[in-house]
């Protein structure tokens, strides 16, 4: 039931992402990482720097020089600056250090142009360079000593004097500070990394256990049978003509043996499958969609049908259905709405499913594996499928799903599925 419980948390205790790192930390692909511009917060931190230094400058007048087209093209390009700190951090936090000392030696009012230099360093500390972080705000420390205690002469503004030792002590400890923080999550980051690793190396490992076991078990189901039905065959295929009884006989043999395999085999294959679960055979689709109404009806869910299903092939039939069914027991057990709505659609040659409700989340447990959402995602993308599961924007809860349907296999998919069916049923 992971749906409801990773979006929304356990009740009396934090959500998961506490422990493993909120959703906008990680990166999903370092490439994409590496090439993905923040605009947004750079446009918004550019604004702040130039209008909250034009406040300074009203309240440091008489202090420091005023605010001139030069000193705006300064704090432009300061703020601007960050815009490559992802793809080039060291040059960016020497970049940003060097022009906020230009505008400090003009004489020009202190005030958030400090704020870019902060940020400069937390993303060249966070990315892993941090002795060049470190540097560049020990350069940015020195040279401001420099101004304000000897070179303060020769600077605007005309009737400027040393600052005090004390200021200095002020602006060394906030220089500790930003370095602090982007230490701590500079290596919070790498724990979250360095989990997240872990966590995908031990479900591998599973996999590969769980694969191996299944191996195991379908050789010593299938040996016997195979090697029984072999020379069945054999026996038969010889006395065909000469025999025709004794022919018979091996058939019937092979038929029996054959049939106890298939059972095998699907005890073996059941165990893969979560309790409570319907039956494989038949394996359930979305002709049997009414059923799921009746039970979500029976827990107090009202469920709002939109569209008809498509002709699909049994795998994609059987996603699509146990996809509607997870996705409906995730809203009986997470969600405080008693209505949800399952629309079904074909655009082109997909599938697509949305599932809704309109909340809100109880944050209690219910139970369960915790494993629902990476369910639906196993068996979307074993067919080349998405699924997108997320709050919507104006409350409840969404799970969308597209599954390729794959049209031109549907004819013979179906009719080997009859075939086996009838096969069976003799």
């Amino acid at each position: 039931m992971a749906v409801m419980d990773g979006q929304r948390g356990h009740a009396g205790g934090p959500p998961q992402w506490w422990r493993h790192g909120p959703p906008w930390w990680h990166r999903r692909d370092d490439e994409e990482h590496r090439h993905r511009w923040p605009w947004r917060s750079t446009a918004l931190l550019t604004a702040f720097v130039l209008a909250g230094s034009n406040f300074a400058a009203h309240s440091q007048e008489g202090e420091r020089a005023a605010l001139d087209p030069f000193a705006r093209v300064l704090l432009f390009l300061t703020g601007a600056a960050l815009l490559w700190r992802q793809r080039y951090p060291v040059a960016v936090v020497f970049g940003t250090s060097a022009t906020t000392l230009v505008y400090l030696a003009a004489g020009y009012p202190y005030g958030p142009v400090l704020l870019a230099v902060a940020l400069a360093c937390f993303s060249a500390v966070v990315s892993g360079h941090r002795r060049a972080a470190w540097s560049a705000l020990a350069a940015l420390w020195a040279g401001h000593v420099l101004l304000v205690h000897w070179l303060y002469r020769w600077l605007p503004p005309s009737s400027d004097s040393a600052a005090s030792w004390g200021g200095e002590i002020v602006i060394a400890l906030w220089v500790v500070a930003i370095v602090a923080v982007s230490e701590l999550a500079r290596t919070r980051r790498e724990q979250w990394a360095k989990e997240r690793a872990e966590r995908a190396q031990a479900a591998r490992r599973r996999a590969d256990e769980e694969r191996l076991r299944i191996a195991r078990e379908l050789h010593d189901v299938l040996a016997h049978s195979i090697s029984v039905i072999n020379v069945q065959a054999g026996v038969g295929l010889a006395l065909l003509d000469t025999d025709p009884e004794q022919a018979r006989t091996a058939l019937t043999t092979i038929k029996a043996k054959s049939k106890e395999a298939l059972g095998e085999v699907r005890q073996v294959l059941d165990t893969l499958r979560a309790p409570g679960d319907a039956p494989r055979t038949p394996a359930p689709g979305l002709d049997r969609l009414s059923e799921l109404v009746e039970q979500a009806a029976s827990a107090g869910l009202t469920v709002e049908v939109e569209g008809k299903p498509p002709a699909l092939t049994p795998g994609t039939d059987l996603a699509a259905f146990r996809i509607v069914q997870e996705a409906l027991t995730n809203v009986v057990r997470h969600s405080g709405s008693r209505h949800a709505r399952v629309c079904l659609a074909r655009e082109g040659g997909a599938l697509r499913l949305r599932i809704d409700d309109d909340g809100p989340a109880t944050g209690a447990e219910a139970g369960g594996s915790g494993n629902g959402l990476a369910g639906m995602r196993e068996r979307a993308a074993a067919l080349g499928g998405t699924i997108e599961a997320g709050p919507r924007p104006d409350g409840g809860f969404r799970v969308r799903a597209t599954l390729p349907i794959g049209a031109e296999r549907l004819t013979h998919a179906k009719d080997v599925e009859n075939t086996h069916a009838t096969q069976e049923d003799r």
